[in-house]
């Protein structure tokens, strides 16, 4: 009997050092794909490699057989030594293969529980297999049932609704503030990494004008390019001030860029128009006494893991209604699983009764022609006769209590029947 095996490693049981001397990019994906699906042990295969896991999933009638021939395959194909990564490597089988499968799609199993990005990956990594035909029955209906269990997770569940990056914590803090981001216009002083995403995240919410600040007005240029905006010298902030909605620093400096004087001189221009402040630098670019003023809202990076940690809670007790929907999954997906087996015997079963009727059905109208409404209704009669001999057969063969003894039951109809002759 066919099997489905998973084998892998991930962010949880390997260091990145070792995880990406096995990565398989796009291109290499294919040539292993193709060359796993020659080898006769394996009948189905599906191949996923991100930053964070690489997995190869496969159906096999000689499982132990196919799982040393998989390692070996990783080791030879990326030249390294089985040891380097072996420790690391986890073995799932069937139901527990399935419910990686079913975790690991639903964002269950990332490092950062509810990222969207992990569905987009598994979908992408079973289209290249679809693409190369190394994914059959049993695969292509495991990974259709995983998408659906990953959008209902998604949509019974809270996982994926609370900001836990840096960045994007700050943008949703921004959306409380302002309502909608829409035309506000946006202030970046220094270049620091988390700071460029804060203002992606801030691009997609259609943020109006970006201004970028730098000490060397060089790197302010460049930076400005890759985010359309403008370049301004660094003495020009203070006027910046003025008419910015949201300034984001996140520069190398010892001192406070921008004091509370600073902001104290422009809050009667500004009016009542709010003025929001995200501070990424480590020490501190923003007077913390800014804070105080009227309209003015400071978080630096405490305030902003602060809230990170609160979503990461929310999530983790959203993701426990995730995991019973998987489970509930990985039962269905058995059940259908375990009538695989019989569904050929079931078929020459119906096709053995349907070839006797007809036979029968002929010896007795030989001699007299029908119509064709009484022979559309002697057909719709042989249909529902052979539906209702079969269907206590059918339910017996297929149910869950008979699941250790399923192979003899169906070599005893085989023979009953006389259906291998």
């Amino acid at each position: 009997m066919s099997e489905i095996v998973l084998l892998g490693i991930n962010h949880k049981t390997a260091p990145v050092e070792i995880r990406e001397c096995i990565a398989f990019s796009q291109d290499d994906s294919v040539r292993a794909l193709q060359t796993l699906h020659r080898n006769p042990l394996i009948d189905e295969v599906v191949l996923f490699s991100t930053c964070n896991r690489v997995e190869v999933l496969l159906v096999s009638k000689n499982k132990s057989q196919a799982i040393s021939e998989t390692k070996q395959f990783i080791a030879d194909f990326n030249k390294i030594p089985i040891e380097q990564f072996e420790k690391a490597l986890y073995i799932h089988v069937n139901d527990e293969a399935v419910r990686h499968v079913f975790r690991v799609a639903s964002s269950l199993d990332s490092m950062v529980v509810g990222e969207p990005q992990i569905l987009g990956q598994v979908k992408e990594a079973y289209r290249t297999a679809t693409t190369l035909k190394t994914s059959g029955v049993i695969l292509n209906r495991l990974l259709h049932r995983t998408f659906f269990v990953a959008k209902r997770i998604r949509s019974e569940t809270g996982i994926g609704d609370r900001a836990v990056s840096i960045s994007y914590a700050a943008v949703q803090l921004g959306k409380k503030i302002f309502g909608t981001l829409e035309e506000k216009k946006v202030l970046l002083i220094g270049a620091g990494e988390m700071a460029e995403l804060a203002v992606e995240h801030l691009i997609r919410n259609k943020v109006g004008n970006i201004l970028v600040a730098n000490r060397t007005f060089a790197n302010a240029v460049e930076l400005a390019k890759q985010f359309n905006g403008k370049a301004i010298r660094f003495e020009e902030i203070g006027d910046c001030l003025t008419f910015a909605d949201i300034i984001i620093s996140s520069t190398g400096a010892t001192d406070f860029i921008i004091t509370r004087e600073d902001v104290k001189r422009v809050i009667r221009s500004r009016r009542t128009r709010p003025i929001f402040f995200i501070d990424i630098a480590v020490p501190r670019d923003i007077d913390p006494e800014v804070n105080w003023l009227t309209n003015t809202y400071v978080y630096d990076i405490d305030d902003l893991k602060g809230v990170i940690d609160e979503n990461i809670e929310d999530r983790q007790r959203e993701a426990i209604k995730g995991e019973r929907i998987v489970d509930e999954a990985v039962i269905r997906f058995r059940e259908w699983y375990d009538g695989l087996d019989v569904v050929p015997t079931i078929i020459a079963l119906r096709k053995k009764m349907e070839t006797i009727l007809e036979a029968e059905i002929k010896k007795t109208f030989q001699n007299n022609k029908m119509i064709e409404p009484e022979a559309n209704a002697l057909q719709k009669m042989t249909d529902s006769i052979i539906n209702k001999v079969l269907h206590d057969p059918t339910v017996f063969l297929k149910k869950n209590g008979m699941r250790d003894h399923t192979t003899l039951y169906i070599d005893i109809v085989r023979k009953l029947f006389k259906l291998d002759e």
